[in-house]
This record gives structure tokens, sequence and C-alpha cells, in this order.
């Protein structure tokens, strides 16, 4: 008998809510590896999708931060449940990344479009801005519909 997988297909509907659900997020939770204890630790981090790449502004001085300097894969949990019904009905998307670099001066203007109240706190020495590059994803759009997506999945959707 053939194994089953709860997975579809990804189609036009998956690439759209994936976009939808990365591109609307100003926040998300990081699920970083501790270096300490090799334990999973999440944090609720700023997010927002710059030039059709996701993005988080983090503090040299965050837990999360030391962690992605030892290991620099992560995952990303975006996308809210709504105000009613239940919470494990409401499409999310859970995105398996590597934390990189990425160039903060040339980004700024785009960061604090996304996020406005950085601008306190943007210039200080000790925030870098990471680029996510997503090495898969899978997508829970509600009771059924789940999807696994890869890199070039989530680049059309984002693009």
């Amino acid at each position: 008998m053939p194994a089953t997988t709860p997975f579809r297909d990804v189609d036009a509907e998956a690439l759209a809510l994936t976009r939808r659900l990365l591109i609307q997020a100003r926040h998300a939770a990081l699920g970083v590896i501790d270096p300490q204890t090799g334990a999973p630790m999440v944090s609720r981090i700023a997010f927002a999708v710059l030039s059709g790449r996701p993005h988080t502004l983090v503090s040299d001085l965050s837990h999360h931060a030391d962690a992605l300097r030892v290991n620099p894969a992560a995952s990303v949990l975006v996308g809210e449940p709504g105000t009613k019904g239940d919470p494990l009905a409401h499409p999310r998307l859970t995105l398996q990344v590597r934390a990189e670099a990425a160039d903060k001066a040339a980004l700024k203007e785009a960061w604090l479009a996304a996020c406005p109240k950085a601008g306190l706190y943007y210039d200080f020495a000790d925030f870098n801005l990471l680029y996510l590059a997503p090495t898969s994803a899978l997508l829970n759009g509600g009771f059924g519909k789940a999807y696994r997506l890869d890199p070039g999945s989530i680049r059309t959707a984002l693009a």
C-alpha cells in the first residue's frame, strides 16, 4: 500500500496565501537552538519582507542573536489567529531559514517603512539586519490544507 501524505501539491492558492502571510507579517516567532543547552528557544521578533526577501532586525544583546551566531539555522512562524473560531483553523506558515547578514544601510528606508517604531533604535551599533534565507516551509492553510514548499516556491510567492 503506498504511503499517504497530508500535503497537497503547491498551487496558485497556496502561493497566494504564502505571499499574504509573509507580506502582512510585522512580527514572527523565531525558533533557535540554545547554544548552552541544545534545546529549542522561541522569541518574538520584528519581521518584514524587504525586496522580496524576509528579514529581521536583532540586537546583539538578545539571546537569539547569540544562538544564530553559533547556528544560523532557525525557524520562523508567521500568521495570527482571527478573532473568531478555532485558532488552529487559521492559516500560518513556518519557514526553515538560515540567518545571513543583510545590508543594514541599504535597507534602512524599506525597514523603517515597514516597522516605523524601529526608527528609535535602528542605527544603534548593536542592531543588525538579517536576511532569513528560506530553505523550506510548511504552510497550514486551515484544516486539511497543508503544503510543503521549497525555496523556489517561496521565491515565486514573493515575486
